[in-house]
């Protein structure tokens, strides 16, 4: 078994094995590319992701800086805004839904290192899959952790570590993150309200 598959499955491996350090080097060069690309130069931002990601649907926006590690791990569906300094440590596979919204300085990291000392000094290490369902908003600042699955329809406050799986359709926050209640029909009428409220100011 290659280091490659080793770390796709979730074992220990050798991040500095010589393929994987060829991998992370073509993703320093691209990433390196799309972020000393002009804002308006969006045609030219598209094609390098295209070239650095697994996968990605249409309508896809990472305001630039945009780091990542492999970039071929991370897999992006439809009408996805990442705010500044989105950083993705895609060791495991990445899977984001649609329609999902990132605030600035959110950090999705499938990586780990051994508790033990010594094991680590040997430069092993490891990589859980994290998984976001459609409709997730993310906030600002926030850090998710090796493993996670994110329901579908979560909004995650800013500031939050999200270190276990979050249920759909709730709004979570907190250092760990933690469900604080459902979103329900009442937050849907309200928002409606409001909606109309600014349109019939329009």
């Amino acid at each position: 078994m290659t280091e490659q598959e080793k770390m796709l499955k979730g074992m220990l491996y050798q991040a500095g094995e010589k393929k994987l350090s060829s991998m992370r080097k073509r993703a320093s060069e691209l990433t390196y590319d799309y972020n000393h690309l002009r804002p308006s130069q969006k045609e030219e931002q598209q094609a390098i992701l295209n070239q650095l990601l697994g996968s990605m649907g249409k309508d896809v926006w990472i305001n630039q800086p945009f780091l990542v590690d492999y970039g071929c791990n991370l897999y992006i569906g439809d009408h996805f805004f990442a705010n500044y300094n989105f950083t993705v440590l895609d060791i495991g596979k990445v899977t984001i839904g649609n329609r999902v919204m990132i605030g600035p300085n959110v950090g999705i990291m499938t990586a780990g290192h051994p508790l033990d000392k010594v094991i680590r000094a040997e430069l092993y290490e490891f990589g859980y899959d994290i998984t976001i369902k459609d409709d997730v908003w993310i906030g600002a600042n926030v850090v998710i952790n090796p493993g996670v699955t994110i329901g579908s329809g979560v909004v995650i406050g800013s500031g939050s570590v999200v270190t276990n799986d979050l249920e759909d359709d709730t709004l979570c926050y907190g250092n760990p993150c933690r469900v604080i209640r459902k979103i329900t029909e009442k937050d849907r009428i309200f928002w409606q309200k409001e909606k109309e409220k600014s349109l019939s100011n329009s």
